[in-house]
């Protein structure tokens, strides 16, 4: 298998990176709109807001490696 990464691996693992930060940003947004109205506590703000930046720094560094195994099936 060949395990360098080709354009179309990089490619397609920025788009989802761009497309994984709007939506974070998004969430961030509504957590925050959450926050200002009273409707959730400081503690679970800061959960919310460290959970979810968290795990879109994890899912967009793993991907490339997820679609470097689509791409070698696929070719």
């Amino acid at each position: 298998m060949n395990r360098r990464y080709t354009m179309e691996v990089i490619l397609v693992s920025i788009f989802s990176a761009i497309v994984i930060i709007i939506t974070v940003f998004c969430m961030m947004k509504a957590i925050i709109t959450a926050y200002k109205r009273n409707e959730i506590s400081l503690r679970k703000f800061v959960v919310y807001t460290t959970l979810s930046m968290g795990i879109g720094v994890i899912v967009a560094s793993v991907l490339p490696f997820g679609y470097q195994r689509i791409f070698d099936y696929i070719y």
